[in-house]
């Protein structure tokens, strides 16, 4: 097995020195080859490629651009594999045999990335050394080959790109359209998937990557082509590359649910399902559903998920009621007619224990309110003033917004810019003529993230109960309750049935065998409140801390029953050779 590594070159000798010294230096002789492809260097790249004898060069009289010089080194490559690698990058130990391992795994992988230092697309990790020989230690620890770390993704940057010869030969080459470069490779990516093919980000391989040699020195002109770009990559695909494959990390932070639990998640605006995606790679267990409005970003958002394309706001979403376990919202409210009705809708398909996640442009932040007082506000091509957005929410009205629609239970966070002195000045003068002169936050919150969880209301809590006593779908009755409050269900039963220490300590044996044990002593010590001498109660306490590893507690309860039966005199008894051999 052969790899043709390509690396385009247009000055910056020395880059290139250092990237094919660390090739020759962390890579398996025999294993690969290096083609590199000259876009018309004038300061000696060309006599010093020419000196290596490892090395295949093609001289172009003139800078073909990226697309070009690729499809140049790619249609001269003998490999059984071909790798895309600029020139600013530096590779380290196992790095060749890290990404060809994981591309060799699985027949439907098309190509794989690297994490670095220095990327975009999330490919980045912190790192903390000062040199490159602290570099290379640092890889050399963290290249070590684990199926773990690999992360199916959208797109992967072509810095450092793996592809089989197959994809290639089905594909084709890159497309020439985005030449000098950018948006080539994001191209490229959404092809190989369409294709039938995965991306894997190979999270086991780190190689060091300066960035922005190539098009960095013109930041303007870079701005200029990455939108002209942009716009190529969106009238061919007809979405947005950057918005459509965006990962919202902040709202996926907000699930707390272990990393096993089999969750079900719907995400409203899905684009092409990056965030899905992400959260597949965390719960590998979940499923994924998605509503996209964009039905080109849709079809490839369908690759993995269960997507449609529709009209959030005029579809009739065919699921059970309490389906999912969250909804995610991720910039969707600002933009709807009624946003208050959809969140109205959604909560019916949310599980007891389900919850909604959104960010919401917060309107107070000052950068809005700066342009509004002095006269020039206006609308922007994106951030809070989007001029697609028909909806403008404060904190107050974002939260009325979520109790109107019966979410009980809000969390919120806050996303914020780097603000400069004179932003902090002006915020200062501003709190001074506010209502609460001590609270400066919401005018520094650029978003809010929320995260609402269905109230659940005396009248729910007591039909559950009552399904409880009846023993009708026990368990699902009791999974229910476990949305809402335990005091609250507590009181409930106080108030309104007779049999209180009976609901009670049915509450907690349902619990216990659901291993639900945070929702197992609460109802027995209330139990024992109401009456010290139940037995049922006291039974329960014992066997309950007995096997909480509490025995001598566990003996306090089962001693405190004046009738023994055989039963509580069994538990005594284990109870006691427990406490004997240990």
């Amino acid at each position: 097995m052969k790899t043709s590594i390509i690396i385009l070159t247009s000055n910056k000798l020395e880059y290139t020195q250092k990237c094919i010294e660390s090739i020759r230096d962390f890579t398996k002789p025999g294993t690969f080859e290096i083609i590199v492809v000259d876009n018309h260097s004038t300061d000696g790249t060309v006599n010093w490629l020419q000196e290596q004898a490892d090395i295949t060069l093609i001289c172009n009289k003139e800078n073909l651009g990226f697309p070009k010089g690729c499809n140049q080194g790619m249609e001269a490559a003998g490999g059984d594999s071909v790798l895309l690698l600029n020139n600013d990058t530096i590779v380290t130990e196992n790095w060749l045999e890290n990404l060809t391992t994981c591309l060799n795994s699985s027949p439907d992988i098309g190509a794989v990335g690297a994490i670095t230092n220095n990327c975009s697309n999330y490919q980045t990790i912190p790192v903390h050394y000062a040199s490159l020989e602290e570099m290379h230690r640092f890889a050399a620890d963290h290249n070590v080959s684990n199926p773990e770390q690999w992360e199916e993704r959208l797109k992967l940057v072509g810095y450092c790109m793996l592809i089989t010869q197959e994809v290639i030969e089905k594909i084709g080459l890159l497309d020439e359209r985005f030449t000098p470069g950018n948006y080539e490779d994001d191209d490229y990516s959404f092809r190989i998937r369409q294709a039938g093919y995965r991306l894997i980000l190979s999270k086991d391989t780190f190689i060091h990557h300066v960035g922005s040699v190539s098009f960095g020195e013109n930041r303007n002109n870079f701005a200029e082509l990455l939108r002209v770009n942009g716009e190529k990559f969106e009238k061919k695909w007809g979405f947005n590359p950057t918005y459509s494959a965006y990962i919202r990390l902040e709202l996926i932070d907000l699930i707390d649910a272990p990393k096993e639990q089999p969750l079900k998640v719907l995400e409203i605006g899905c684009a092409c399902g990056a965030t899905l995606l992400k959260i597949k790679s965390i719960y590998t267990r979940a499923e994924l559903y998605g509503v996209e409005l964009n039905e080109h970003a849709a079809e490839a958002a369908k690759a993995f998920a269960n997507v449609i394309s529709t009209d959030i706001e005029q579809a009739q979403l065919e699921f059970e009621p309490q389906f999912f376990d969250y909804i995610i919202l991720a910039d969707v409210l600002e933009h709807l007619r009624d946003p208050w009705e959809l969140l109205k809708r959604l909560k019916n398909y949310l599980s007891p224990k389900g919850a909604i996640l959104a960010s919401i442009p917060n309107v107070m932040h000052y950068s809005v309110l700066r342009g509004l007082i002095n006269g020039n506000w206006t609308y922007q091509d994106a951030g809070i003033l989007d001029k697609t957005h028909m909806r403008f929410f404060t904190l107050n009205e974002i939260n009325k917004m979520f109790l109107q629609a019966g979410f009980g239970k809000l969390e919120y966070r806050a996303t914020t810019l780097n603000a400069t002195e004179d932003d902090k000045n002006f915020i200062s003068e501003i709190t001074k003529i506010t209502a609460n002169p001590s609270d400066s936050t919401q005018f520094f919150a650029y978003q809010y993230l929320v995260k609402g969880a269905p109230e659940i209301s005396q009248d729910i809590i007591s039909s559950l109960i009552n399904r409880i006593a009846a023993n009708q779908e026990l368990e699902s009755a009791v999974s229910q309750l476990r949305a809402a409050e335990i005091d609250d269900v507590i009181k409930v039963i106080e108030s309104r049935f007779q049999d209180k220490v009976e609901l009670l300590n049915t509450l907690a044996v349902s619990n216990f065998l659901a291993q639900e044990y945070n929702h197992v002593l609460p109802y027995l010590n209330r139990a024992f409140e109401i009456d010290k001498g139940n037995k049922d109660t006291l039974y329960n306490l014992g066997y309950v801390l007995n096997s909480l590893e509490e025995p001598g507690l566990a003996k306090t309860y089962l001693d405190m029953i004046s009738d023994k039966d055989e039963q509580v005199l069994k538990l005594l008894d284990v109870i006691k050779r427990a406490s004997s051999n240990s």
